[in-house]
């Protein structure tokens, strides 16, 4: 599930995981997150940190606060903002596995994906 206030990245991150065989949903409010994660039970979160009113390090502690198994669901910090030791270290206490800054590549997306839902790292083109 990818959560982020703005379309055209959730289309972009949607459509760089799509290319890649994974099957995507997204949000674009922590609200509307919050109303179907327990329905749909994603196998990761790709959640931007500056949202309007629940922001994605509010988003992340509402959702390790649920039961399990949502509680446990990975997921990744996406910003635009700062990429400072601070800012990663605040996103990792408040609940993620991991910290991208946009604009992200497509194959770092991806790696960090696949190490987080276990997955094989086979990232090799055939011609």
């Amino acid at each position: 599930m990818v959560i982020d206030d703005n379309i055209d990245h959730c289309d972009v991150t949607s459509c760089c995981l799509e290319i890649f065989g994974f099957e995507v949903v997204t949000r674009t409010s922590a609200q509307e997150a919050l109303d179907m994660i327990e329905e749909f039970e994603p196998h990761l979160l790709i959640v931007d940190i500056a949202m309007p009113n629940i922001d994605g390090y509010a988003l992340i502690r509402i959702i390790r606060s649920l039961p399990l198994p949502i509680c446990s669901i990975p997921a990744i910090a996406l910003t635009g903002l700062r990429n400072t030791v601070q800012e990663r270290e605040k996103a990792i206490r408040s609940g993620f596995q991991a910290y991208l800054v946009k604009p992200i590549q497509p194959k770092d997306l991806v790696i960090e994906v696949l190490k987080l839902v276990g997955q094989p790292l086979v990232l090799a083109r055939t011609n």
